[in-house]
């Protein structure tokens, strides 16, 4: 282990994003701030209904792009309108420059802190995605990114396309909790918190928490192809999610490099086999997730240049998982 004396005095003021630093240098990632929920019945103030709300999303972003893939494999496109952000955000945030004239269509609005603003007039933290808009208010009705998900699964239902997996089984959800709960500590939000860290002790606990749940996870993969079995469920969307960008950014960027995700023949197999699966691999787009990391983080890549690689042809090379038996639950 290296050192760590000389970091211990790093000021909140160096960290990439200053309000989410801890006192140790630790990355603490901001509450969701609009946490209303759509819901089947309406008892929410906010009824499932086709054709009312629009998903922002960035195609950079891990916690956005899991909701796009719900979305897809559920067969939600036709109920709930998709607005895509530039990856490279500026001092207001994210930006709707893909669209002509520089405004969402639908919400004719130029940047998602407007919504959030229109929202909420007194909101001052980051903004983020996903978040699901009311079309009729312009407001935000939610950026609660893992509720987001699991409710268009069960309270989205009767929207669902013939035949949409259940990802989110009720027999399953208990344990389905705790698998995702860790993950997403030591996982999804681990990378950010190497990446994010301002100290050396609280990077390298960060990393050996990060790689130390990636073994595990290997071995858990390793004599069945999904989390649960031969069951796809809304935990394997977590996971790759952020497995899809580990080579790409999070290796590099982010310092957690002990291994590549080519290096951990498990988990890339598993990574293969969902990135070939409809829904996932049509929905990565490795331009937005490589500029939009090297070029707006800029505390930790001041120059903004961003990487030719890796080389990306091995993403569809056979992955043989689908032989794989199944391990009782």
């Amino acid at each position: 282990m290296a050192d760590p004396t000389p970091s211990t005095a790093t000021s909140s003021s160096h960290a990439q994003f200053a309000r989410e630093a801890g006192p140790r240098g630790e990355f603490v990632r901001q509450p969701n701030r609009f946490t209303d929920r759509i819901t089947a019945d309406g008892s929410s103030g906010w009824p499932a209904e086709p054709g009312r709300y629009r998903l922002v999303w960035s195609r950079a972003c891990p916690w956005a792009h899991r909701a796009v893939i719900v979305r897809r494999l559920l067969g939600l496109e036709d109920a709930i309108s998709l607005a895509t952000v530039d990856p490279i955000r500026d001092e207001r945030g994210w930006r709707f420059t893909l669209d002509p004239g520089g405004r969402d269509p639908v919400l004719g609005i130029e940047y998602l802190a407007e919504a959030y603003r229109a929202t909420d007039p007194d909101f001052e933290g980051r903004v983020t995605v996903p978040c699901l808009i009311d079309i009729p208010t312009g407001r935000v009705v939610t950026n609660d990114f893992p509720q987001i998900t699991l409710d268009l699964s069960t309270q989205w239902r009767a929207f669902h396309k013939p035949g949409a997996p259940d990802l989110y089984p009720e027999d399953l959800r208990a344990e389905m909790d705790q698998l995702m709960a860790v993950i997403h500590d030591d996982v999804n939000n681990g990378v950010y918190k190497c990446g994010f860290a301002t100290t050396q002790e609280a990077y390298e606990a960060a990393y050996d928490a990060l790689f130390r749940r990636l073994d595990e996870l290997e071995e858990r993969l390793r004599h069945q192809r999904y989390l649960f079995g031969d069951r796809l469920t809304e935990a394997d969307i977590r996971l790759f999610t952020t497995l899809v960008r580990f080579d790409a950014v999070y290796h590099n960027h982010f310092k957690c490099n002990r291994n590549k995700l080519t290096e951990m023949p498990v988990l890339w197999a598993y990574a293969r086999d969902l990135f070939q699966t409809p829904g996932f691999g049509d929905t990565v787009d490795f331009d937005h997730i490589k500029r939009h990391y090297y070029a707006t983080h800029d505390r930790i890549n001041p120059s903004r240049i961003v990487p030719k690689g890796p080389d990306l042809s091995g993403w569809n090379t056979p992955h043989g998982r689908e032989r794989l038996t199944t391990r009782p639950l």
